[in-house]
Parts: structure tokens; sequence; C-alpha cells
């Protein structure tokens, strides 16, 4: 099939390689034509994990190309995807703003049946909106087109994965052309049996916020059972295991930490609590859900800044991870960077690793902290390191290269990669999430 993705952030540059992967003919369009050029010459504009592979060989095939050129795309495309940003305002409602923009710039555009495919995460009723902007700019008299629902689902780190292989496919129209069409585009993703769901479109978009904040709404969970195996001496590494066994729950989602960030959830979360609001219900469950994970990422800082009596004047801590998560150089809503900042507003320093994320950092932070060029050098001279992302190669380090460079072997660890006995063996005062310290030695913090 011919595909134009109208956006190439996150979503719209996985969607359009992995599709031409598959065989099909995708036009990818942004208007910045600096990022545009250097997509042409081959230069990934994001990290992810095994993506840089398809989209060189499908680039080099052709299959895969790059314009500023609305109008050339749409015209040669039978199925138009918006991949647009739906960034937050100060209200927690998504922003429409860009998709919006295009939907009026297509209708004119539309000489030839087409589907509009919503792909970013909308508000329930969006595809109507779209709908009624491409009709009322239209000057086409009697060009047909539908406007299809069709969230994504992809995890930051393994995105190309569950791209190839969902877990399902929502597809969201009442048109039965249009869901034909979807379903024949998606159908050798889904080979192993996995379902292709075809729902209306106000039940896709909500499906979409519903999954998230489900999500959301464990991790949540998960950290105030964390907070309170703090408070009892409980270990919540066994109570995870514990819970997770029990198949109605399930494994995933259950890792205590900082919080959760990224482009999703808290974005995600906080427009369907608006959305709820805006239609006279008060959704008391993601009120708790993004109160709680507004506080988490102190539960350790404060421990931190309590160590060193009240300040943090004076001292130097190391910190390994600045993404939000491992496999991405992805920093929205980043744990990490709160993290950071709670260190710099208690009067430290800051000197950063990630093998990643560091130049979108420096957008954000620039000079306020220093970057260093590998995970050992950031501890020259630190009087503690404090871990924010669980990347693999943090999680069996050198301990006493550690000890060497550390003024002391003081260690927070927001993502719980060390065994709390080991450390204390190691000589270690070691601080984690929700799991008890070694009784014989126990923390002064």
């Amino acid at each position: 099939m011919r595909l134009a993705i109208v956006g190439t952030g996150y979503v719209g540059l996985v969607s359009g390689v992995c599709f031409a992967e598959m065989g099909n003919d995708v036009i990818c369009v942004d208007i910045d034509a600096q990022k545009v050029a250097r997509m042409k010459a081959g230069e990934m504009p994001i990290y992810e994990p095994g993506l840089d592979h398809y989209f060189e060989r499908n680039r080099v095939s052709g299959r895969l190309t790059f314009t500023t050129y609305l109008a050339d795309a749409v015209a040669k495309s039978t199925i138009i995807f918006l991949a647009l940003p739906t960034p937050p305002g100060e209200d927690g409602s998504a922003d429409l703003s860009y998709v919006m923009g295009v939907a009026e710039q297509i209708g004119p555009m539309l000489d030839s049946y087409k589907i509009i495919v919503d792909k970013s995460t909308v508000p329930v009723g969006t595809a109507d909106l779209v709908a009624a902007q491409i009709a009322k700019s239209g000057k086409q008299e009697g060009v047909d087109f539908d406007v299809v629902s069709n969230p994504e689902f992809l995890r930051e780190g393994v995105a190309v994965d569950d791209f190839m292989k969902p877990e399902r496919v929502v597809i969201g129209t009442s048109s039965e052309r249009a869901g034909q069409t979807m379903h024949t585009l998606y159908e050798p993703f889904v080979r192993q049996g996995n379902p292709i769901i075809i729902m209306d479109e106000r039940s896709a978009e909500m499906t979409k916020y519903a999954a998230n904040a489900m999500l959301a709404t464990k991790i949540t969970f998960m950290n105030e059972i964390a907070n309170l195996c703090d408070l009892l001496g409980a270990n919540v590494e066994h109570v995870r295991r514990g819970v997770g066994t029990d198949s109605r729950i399930g494994r995933k989602f259950l890792y205590p930490g900082l919080g959760f960030g990224g482009s999703c959830f808290p974005k995600d979360v906080k427009a369907l609590r608006k959305t709820a609001g805006e239609n006279g219900y008060d959704f008391q469950i993601l009120n708790a859900v993004l109160n709680v994970n507004d506080q988490q990422h102190t539960k350790l800082t404060d421990r931190l800044v309590k160590r060193f009596g009240g300040s943090l004047e004076g001292r130097h801590i190391a910190v390994w991870g600045l993404a939000f998560k491992a496999n991405t150089d992805d920093i929205r809503e980043s744990p990490a960077h709160r993290v950071v900042r709670e260190i710099l507003d208690a009067g430290g320093t800051v000197a950063a690793f990630d093998p990643e994320a560091t130049e979108t950092t420096k957008v954000v932070f620039g000079d306020q902290i220093t970057y260093a060029a590998n995970k050992y050098d950031a501890l020259n001279d630190a009087d503690a390191l404090f871990i924010c992302t669980e990347w693999a190669l943090f999680r069996t380090p050198d301990w006493p290269e550690i000890q060497s460079k550390l003024k002391a072997p003081l260690v927070y660890d927001g993502r719980n990669l060390y065994n709390p006995q080991r450390m204390a063996e190691q000589g270690f005062e070691y601080y984690s999430v929700g799991r008890p310290y070694p009784a014989a030695e126990q923390p002064k913090g």
C-alpha cells in the first residue's frame, strides 16, 4: 500500500519505518526541512534500538522517503497517518492544534478517496472533529474520505518489536470500507494470531487512554506499597513477586522506583482526568495517581539531603541515568531530571552520565551540571552516587572502582538494581526503594 506519515517524531518515524519494512511504500512528511534533509542523508533523529537497521534498509531501497511537501504525499498515498504532537496544556488538556491544522490543510488536497488515520493519542471525539474540519476546508465536491482512530501501543526501548509483533491492533471506524483496508494493512503484523480489534472511533480513542492510565496506576500503586514497606520494614521485592504471580494481576509494571515519566503516561493520565472533569466526573483514582507520582521522586532525594544534615551545599553528587527509562534518549517528564533539579535546589552540584540522553539533557540543563564521558568519570570527587535510569550497563559495575572514586561508599538506587545484602558486604551505605537495609548495618538516613 501507499502510505503517508505526517510527523516524524517518535511514533511517526517508528510507524513509517516498520510499515516500509513490511513492503509498503511510505512517505514521511515533516515541516522541519533540516530534519528531513538529515533523514534523507541517512541520519536517525531519535535513538530506538533496532530502528536504525530497518531505517537504512528501507531508505536505500526507496520504500521509505522523506519530504516537506504535504500535498505531494497526500496525492501519492491511499492512507494518511497523522502522527503529530498533542502536548499537554497548562490545564492538562491535549493540545490538538497540530492535528487540526494538518486536517485543515488536507481538506483541499483530497481528489479521490483517502483514509485519514489519527495515530496520535487524542481525546475522545477527535476523529469527529478531524472529519468535520476536513469536510469544512475541502473544496472538491463529491470526494469521499474516512477518518479512523488507530492508537499506538509502543514502549520506548522496544518499540520496533511492539510494532512488528503487536499484542493487538485497535482500529476505530464506523466505515466498513476503511475497516477492511486497515485490516488488510495490519494482517502481516499479526500472523501469530494476535487480534485486530475493530470498534467505533470513540471507543478506540478511549482504549488508548484507559490502557495508559491503568499501567500508570499499577506503577503508582507499587510505589505506594514500597513507601509503606520502608515504614514497616517489609521488602517490596518479596511483595512484588508474591503479588505478580497472581494471574489476575500479572508481573508487569510492578517495579517500584522514582515514578513514571516519558511522553505518554503523564500526558495521557492528565488528559483523561481533564476529559472526565469537563464531563462532570471526578476521576478520583487518577487524581491520586498523579499526586503520588509528583511526590515519588523526592523520597530518595529527601533521604540524600537528610543524610548531609539538611543541605547539599558543598556536596557533589554523581548521577547515573538521565533518560526517563533505559534504551531511549527521551527525557520528557524524566524522573532523573526531577532528581537533578532537587539536588541543585538543595545546593549541590551534579556530574551526570547517560549513554544516550546527554545531548537532549543539555537542552534542559545546559551548563548547570557537568556531563561525564563514561559512568566512572562521573564519580570523580563525588560525595554519593544516585542511580536514576535502569540502563543495562549500570547493573554489574566495578564496585572497587566505584569505591576508589567516591569520597565515601554512599549509593542511592532509584531503580533497585542491586542486592542490599551484597552492597552491605562490600561496605556500601546503600539506599533503595521499599527494601530494608541489612539489620546489622542500618544506614544513617
